[in-house]
């Protein structure tokens, strides 16, 4: 029962929003096997619990860049859409309280500190081919600088609207 929801699928919906790791109401609705209206409805009634650092509401512009990234066009036409860090995704286990919603609350959980692994092992890395690359020859340069650019995260770029 620990494998409610596979860790991959949970990595897939975490998003980076204003330079947040987050996810939406709609993601999370879906893996507590509720309603978004249901999980919106349960942390408006207690939005005490959820300071801006927890969730906050995307604007129109996230939404639409958002909406060429999701898979559900239904996103787009939505009147707001919540989105949780993971302290928010924390404090959502106490506003449901179902079975499932803590176990899939602790796969979500091991989702991000997955993540933050990753993300240290990467760091480590580079400093190891920084360090590489004071100790060796310029020889090596290139191929530094070639490593150095698969490590660094892909820089995101304007995406130009198609039609008029």
């Amino acid at each position: 029962m620990s494998n409610l929801v596979p860790v991959e699928v949970i990595a897939s919906k975490i998003y980076l929003i204003r330079g947040q790791k987050v996810m939406l109401d709609r993601d999370l609705a879906k893996l507590y096997g509720v309603e978004t209206r249901v999980l919106n409805q349960a942390v408006r009634r207690n939005i005490k619990r959820f300071p801006e650092d927890f969730m906050f509401t995307l604007t129109r512009e996230e939404i639409m860049n958002l909406s060429q990234i999701v898979t559900s066009s239904k996103i787009k036409h939505a009147p707001n859409v919540f989105a949780f860090t993971e302290q928010g995704v924390a404090m959502l286990s106490s506003v449901l309280n179902s079975e499932r919603a803590i176990l899939v609350n602790i796969q979500i959980m091991r989702a991000f500190a997955q993540m933050r692994q990753m993300m240290l092992s990467y760091k480590e890395l580079k400093q190891k081919i920084e360090k590489m690359e004071a100790k060796y020859d310029k020889q090596f340069r290139i191929v530094f600088q070639a490593l150095k650019q698969l490590l660094e995260p892909p820089k995101q770029s304007k995406k130009r609207k198609i039609g008029f």
